[in-house]
This record gives C-alpha cells, structure tokens and sequence, in this order.
C-alpha cells in the first residue's frame, strides 16, 4: 500500500477531523450562549461574502445584524461580537489540536532531515568517520525565550495537550468532555504574568518535551553512529531567558534570577527522581539494588525536602550510575543497560541545571551604570578610574579597563538599576556555585555598538571580585549599522591582551549574537537578512585569521520578518565561509507551543537543525558558497530594498498609521508577558524604543504583514525594467540562502489579506498610505510568483498553504471583528461629547480579538 501524498494526509488526518470535531463542538449547550454556534458559521459566509463585494468590516457586521439579529441595538451587537470572540479562541485550540495529533501522520518523521537519514547517506557516501568527527564538535542549542507572543494560558495549554492525546486515538467521550472544559476556561489572564511565572510555563516543555525528546535522539546516535559508545559533546543544549532577561524588563529581579535558576535544578533532579524510580523497578539484582535505592533517596531529598539544599553532587551521579552500568555489565549480563544509558545521555546533557540561563541587558543602561561605577570609584579609590576616563580615546580606555579590578558592593548605589546590573554579575557566580557552570555563563549585551561596550561590560565582572570569569560576554548586534561595524568590532576586541587572555581561558571560543527581528524593524526585510549573513562571513574571517572559533547566535521570532519561517532550509544554505560549529537560535511565544510543544515535533525540529548542520559541513561543503557575481546581485538587491523600506519607514504618515490604524497601542494591554512593549517609559512613540515583537505583530493584526516583504517586489523589479531578470532567475534556481529567503516572504505574502483594510484607501489621512503598502504588496507577489514560476503562493508546500488558509478562514471574523472595533472607535473620539464607556467596550473588544488572531498564525509575532 503506498503512502498518500502530503496534502491527501493533512486533508484527511486534520481537515476532516476539524470539520467533525468542530461541529461537536458548535454543537455544545454551553449556558446563555446556545445559538452562537449556529450563528458562527453565518457570519462567516458573510464576511467572506462581503470582503469579496469590497465591503467595509462596518457594513459587513451591520448587515449580518439586520439579517440575523433582528432590531439589535449596540448593546446587542457587542453581545454577539464578544461571544463570536470566545467561540473561534477555542475553534483555534482544536485546529492546533487536531494538527499537533497528526503531526506524525503529515510528516515523514524517518524522512529528510531526520536522524536515520543523517545514517543512510553517510553509509551511501562512506562518511562515517567525517559525521562523527562533526558530531563530536557539534551543538544545536535552542534557547526558549520569555518573548510574549504566547496568548494560552498554562489550564488551556493543560487542554490542549489531553486534546491531543484524546484526538490521537479518537476517543470521540473524552474529545466531548475536552472541548465542554475548554468552552468553561477562561483564556485571559487577569493580571500580567511575572518573570517567575513565565519561566514557570516554560519550564514545563523542558520537563515534558526537550529532557524526553533530546535524550532519545543523542541515544539513537550513539548506537547507531558511535557504535555504543559515549558521546562525550552534549550535542543538544538548552539555553533560557525568562528571568534572566534584563533588557528593558524592570520586573527581573535578582531573587527572581536567583529563583529560575533554583527552579530550574530543582525540574531536572525531579526527572533524574522519576526515572530513577522506574529503573528501581528493573534493577532489583544483587549489588545494584542497594546502589539505586540510595541514589533514589538522595534525589527525593534533594527535590522535596531541599529547601535549596543539595544532598547528592553532580560528580557523585554520574560515579554511582557508571558504577552501576560496570556491575551490570560485568555480573547481570548487561539486563536494563539500555535503559540506565539513556539515563546517564541525559544526565551529560542537562547536568544539574538543565538550561543555561542567559543574563542580558542593553548597552544603553550599561553605559549610565558604568557612569555610576567611575563616579563612586573617584570618591572612594582614585586608583581604579582617572578624573577624566570619559575624556579618554577609545584605545586609552581600553588600556584602563584592561586593568580594572574590585570588590564592588550593590548596596553601596542608589541608583536601581546600577545595584540590579551589579547584582546580576553577582548573581551569575552564586548560581554556578549552585548549578555548575553551565547554570549560567553567557552574559548578552543586546543593542551592542562597540568594542567598549564589551570591554566595559567584561571590566564590571573584574570589578565583582571575579578576575577570570567563567563567563562567555555575548554581544548582540541588531541595527544595520552594527552589523556592518561588527567584523572591525571583534577585532580591537580580539587584538586587545586582556580580552584575548579571557577567550584563551574560554577555549578561544566568541559567542556574538545576531538579531533578525530589529534589523528588519530597521533596514528591511532583504537588507536585514543579507546584512546579517555578510557580516557572518566576515565575523569567521576575521576570527580564523586570529584563531578564535566564532560560534554565531541568532535572535530569531516566528515569523519571517523575525528570521523565522523555514529556519532550518536557512543554515543548510550558509557554505563554508560561515563558521558553523554550532547552531545557537531563540525560540519563543507560539513558535515555543507549534514546533517544540510536542514529543513529535520537538524531534522533528530538532533532527531538522541537527541535519542542516550535518548537511553544510559534512554533505554539502562548498556546494552552498556564492559566487562574485551573485553577492553582487545580492548587494543590489538589499540596497535597492532597503531604499524603498527607508523611504516608507521616514514617510510623515508611518508613526501616525501604526498608532491609529493598527492594534499596536493594545498589545500593553493583553497581560500575556512580563515586559513593557517598549523600552522607555516615555508617552510618545519613539520608533527606537519599539519593541519588534508589538512592532511586527501589528502588521500581521492588519494581515499586511510589511516587514516581511516590503522592498523586495522594488528590488525585483529593477531588474525585470532592466532586463536583467535572468541575473535574478540563475540566483534563485542555485542559491538555496536566497531560495529560502524569498520562500520565507512568500509565506507573509500568504498571510496577508489586504480586502480586510481596503476601506482605508478611501480615509483622507491615511488613503494614500495604504496605498503605497498595497502596491507593494502587489508587485512582490507578481514577482515572487514569476521567480518560483507558481501560479499561486506557497504552491510547493500545499499542507503548509493549506493549514493557513483553514487558519485564515477560521479567523476571518474575528479580524473582521476588530476591524469593526476600532473603527468605532475612531467615529466615536470624533464625537463632540465622545462616550468614553462605549469607547472602553470596543477598546477591550480589539485587545480581545489580538488573542485568537495570533495564536492562529502560530508565528505571527
């Protein structure tokens, strides 16, 4: 029997089985909300209706009012808009359900990318000895972020995990029971969540998914690949920011950071607890069981009665389970080793801190801290900092803070945050003394302009009382300017003698940091995106020509206009000149939920990133190098692109259009992260201080979706007028960097929907505007559909297009819903004697729909 194409899988594993789990579910009696479900699918129609009439979301929701409500007043229409709200909120959990049930069915889990492929093609290819050469040098490191694009709350997560299974084995009792208990839970949080809560929520796909799921794969190579034997690389890392995350998050606190990093030893000794106690069950023979019972009981301690107490060491763990293995080995014949192995893989991987927490702060703040610490320096101990250190040359300064050393006391500084940056230098050192060293020991510094910024940063450790920190200092570069300045950055850093003696000590190991979503929020969707991978290339140039291996960390969010989209197609495609000894990549809101949130997807994403590293290095090298001509190409096209999104970002109308015309002031209201939506506390809006996530979010709200394509149907277009279009085309067809690029924009172009806004057209203000963004939008698809030679976007992932627009459909009302609230809104403030009541409804109605809008798009924000 052969196996259905892909579409013919997701059509029948989760279209079908939406369209009969949904109509048990409109079908629920739930109380005072009965006919909603039979008035749903109504409005639907008309608003799908309606957008293709060109109507507006006001003459849409009006006419299904006449038609359907019959003589309803504004208290009844709201009624109904707010009822529509909740009801697709949870038509949205059982779609993701649904498709998390069948993520096995739709995909080849054994196929492209998975581990027994890595096997099969280096036995075809005789490459054994070349794959575990990489595997032994190798990482991929996820790091889950506390990024707030995750709108469940932890009971609705709980559902649709239980969802999952019942729907996995059709347990059509339990799916009834599941979908009434979802109609009965309420998705908002009353108040915002603190650092602590998020790390919380997120600490629970450590346990529940990474800690199972990486285990499994390191073991599978290890007997597959390494013949039995140890792998002694921890290729899977899991790094974390929740309440380390400092950069314009004022609710990180030192306990806090202090707190996850106790929670999260506390999490990985309770799955070392559990899986001791089913191997107690198995190892019952002489001169083994004494040995598990003790290690069982020193877990149980440590876990439950700790009070921040340890009972039992890391080195002591690891000596007693080898200890065991040799007795098994030796008298039991090897009875259960697989399964004692499999513990000792995870106990290599995670340690006893099982994520690495990142602590990260912007250079901004740095700066006035390290104003703070001259200051109190000059006072206390002139022989730290000269009078006039802020007079001095770049290079004079560096010659002082090569030779800064201290005993820095928080308490002694009233400013905040100068005590709370000290604090979290400190901070780092108690919780490795705790966790081991890989409980914390990255320090980011985000917003990173230059060399000082890191020498300035790495003298605040010296400062603390540690002279060799064992600590990598991270920089982060994110403008477009910074990423052009980065390569001539890292070498006054690498030339300077007591920054080099700290990456000798650090391994000659460079960790730097590459942001995707504010190089698109600054210079654009092609310039952001090549920006950043010239500046990889000359980031691993310079760093071989002084011996440092550079490891490259990339801040990616879902979307494409964050780095997200087809993420591992991308370092499959990066060739020889990008040092790839690691893939590092922030994983955050939805994205966490969408591709890790399950035991299957979770393994399929991570082989995926596993094999296009294997892919790059071992199979394909030197095949994914660009030549002159097509970085030429290249060039011309970031730059052209980039003119364009610089002429549109510097329009008078752009602040003015994102405050009034899309949901971007409502995502401060919604209670679903820890941090403020900009960095300054300022009233007005400073495009600076804009955080990516509210800033990319927006768009996708209005379904235009700019930061991930606009400019590129510009850039294209030159070379169609002048008749070089076959330069694009050979670009295309060889380079799989700009192949992926551009199939990345193709999926924002296919979560646009531009009927939704066209009313705007007409407005006086901001007709115009829209305008400029619509023509764009038009002449990106025509090209992006003549370069891939499709008739329609995304045609060459039909169960990808088709889960959007089963998506899209699903939240069609509500976008319409919002559209209506907010241009209520707008006709109320007109008003003489504006109802600021009736204003307040419709302003909870638009934070309200932002929920379901981006949970649907999974990687939206």
């Amino acid at each position: 029997m052969y196996t259905l194409p892909k579409i013919e899988r997701f059509n029948q594993d989760v279209l079908s089985k939406y369209n009969i789990y949904n109509s048990v579910f409109i079908t629920l009696p739930f109380h005072s909300i009965d006919n909603t479900g039979a008035l749903l699918p109504l409005f639907t129609d008309i608003c799908d209706t309606g957008f293709k009439k060109q109507e507006t979301p006001k003459e849409i929701v009006d006419f299904f009012a006449q038609r359907y409500l019959h003589d309803a007043s504004e208290a009844d229409k709201i009624d109904i808009m707010f009822r529509f709200i909740q009801y697709i909120e949870r038509q949205i959990v059982l779609f993701d359900a649904i498709e998390d049930a069948a993520f096995p069915i739709v995909n080849n889990m054994e196929g492209r990318g998975s581990l027994r492929d890595i096997k099969e093609k280096s036995d075809a290819k005789n490459k054994q000895e070349e794959l575990i050469d990489f595997l032994e040098d190798f990482n991929v490191r996820t790091v889950l972020t506390a990024h707030p694009t995750q709108f469940y709350p932890g009971a609705v997560l709980g559902i649709i995990n239980d969802l999952t299974e019942a729907i996995r084995k059709n347990n059509l009792l339990d799916i009834k029971q599941l979908l009434a208990q979802l109609g009965k839970t309420p998705f908002i949080k009353n108040e915002k969540p603190n650092p602590f809560d998020e790390a919380v929520s997120l600490i629970w796909y450590l346990e529940n998914v990474f800690y199972e799921t990486s285990g499994e794969m390191v073991h599978y190579l290890q007997k597959n690949i390494f013949d039995g034997n140890s792998i002694k690389n921890p290729l899977i890392k899991l790094g974390f920011w929740p309440g380390g995350d400092r950069d314009g998050n004022p609710f990180v606190t030192t306990e806090i950071t202090l707190n996850v990093a106790e929670r999260l030893r506390t999490s990985i000794l309770k799955c070392y607890y559990i899986e001791m106690r089913g191997l107690k069950r198995k190892l019952t023979f002489s001169g083994v069981d004494t040995l598990v019972n003790q290690l069982e009981q020193k877990l149980y301690r440590s876990v439950f009665y700790s009070k921040g107490e340890i009972f039992i060491t890391l080195d002591e763990f690891k000596s007693q389970l080898n200890k065991i293995k040799q007795i098994i080995i030796d008298q039991h014949q090897s009875l259960y080793l697989d399964e004692l192995d499999a513990l000792l893989i995870k106990v290599n991987l995670f340690g006893f801190h099982f994520a690495s927490l990142d602590i990260r702060q912007n250079s901004k703040i740095h700066d006035s801290v390290f104003h703070d610490i001259v200051a109190y320096y000059l006072k206390t101990d002139e022989s730290v900092f000269p009078k006039n250190y802020f007079e001095l040359t770049e290079e004079e300064k560096f010659k002082v803070l090569s030779n800064t050393s201290g005993t820095l006391d928080p308490a002694v500084f009233e400013n905040e945050l100068t005590r709370l940056t000290i604090e979290s230098v400190q901070a780092i050192k108690t919780i490795q003394q705790n966790n081991g060293e890989f409980g914390a020991n990255r320090y980011i510094i985000s917003n990173n302009e230059s060399a000082l910024n890191v020498m300035e940063t790495f003298a605040l450790f010296r400062l603390s009382n540690w002279e060799d920190p064992t600590v990598d200092i991270i920089p982060l570069f994110e403008s477009v300017d910074d990423l052009q300045n980065a390569h001539a950055i890292m070498e006054k850093l690498y030339t300077n003698p007591a920054y080099a003696k700290h990456l000798i000590n650090r391994n000659n190991k460079q960790t730097i940091m590459l942001g995707f979503s504010d190089g698109t929020k600054d210079g654009g969707y092609l310039m952001a995106n090549w920006s950043i991978y010239k500046a990889k290339v000359e980031l691993t140039e310079i760093s071989r020509k002084y011996g440092i291996k550079v490891i490259f960390f990339d801040g990616r969010g879902g979307p494409p206009a964050r780095g997200g989209g087809k993420t591992h197609k991308f370092y499959a495609s990066l060739g020889p000149k990008i040092e790839n000894n690691e893939i590092q990549v922030t994983v955050q809101g939805q994205t966490i939920s969408s591709n890790f949130g399950t035991l299957d997807s979770c393994r399929y994403n991570l082989e995926n990133l596993l094999s296009a590293g294997v892919t790059n290095q071992v199979f394909g090298k030197g095949d994914n190098e660009l030549t002159l001509e097509e970085k030429s190409i290249l060039d011309q096209l970031a730059g052209l692109g980039y003119e364009k999104y610089l002429s549109f970002k510097n329009h008078p109308k752009f602040i003015p259009y994102l405050e009034q015309m899309s949901t971007l002031k409502y995502y401060a209201k919604t209670n679903i992260g820890s941090r403020p939506s900009k960095r300054s506390k300022s009233e007005h809006l400073d495009f600076a201080d804009l955080r990516a996530i509210p800033f990319v979010g927006s768009w996708s709200q209005l379904k235009q979706n700019v930061p991930g394509f606009f400019g590129v149907g510009t850039a294209l277009k030159y070379f169609e007028d002048t008749n070089q279009w076959d330069k694009v085309q050979d670009l295309y067809d060889h380079s799989l960097f700009f192949k992926t690029l551009l199939e990345n924009s193709m999926m924002s172009l296919a979560k646009s929907f531009f009927p939704l806004t066209a009313y705007m057209k007409k407005d006086p203000q901001f007709g115009d505007f829209w305008q400029i963004i619509y023509d764009e939008f038009l002449e990106t698809k025509r090209l992006l559909l003549k370069i891939a030679g499709h008739k329609e976007l995304m045609e060459n992932y039909p169960d990808g297009k088709a889960s959007i627009q089963i998506r899209e459909r699903i939240v069609l009302p509500l976008l319409t819903i919002q559209q209506y609230a907010l241009l209520r809104i707008n006709e109320l403030n007109k008003e003489n004697t504006p109802d600021e009541s009736l204003i307040k409804v419709y302003e909870k109605i638009v934070t309200r729909s932002l929920f379901g809008n981006t949970n649907a798009s999974r990687n939206s924000a």
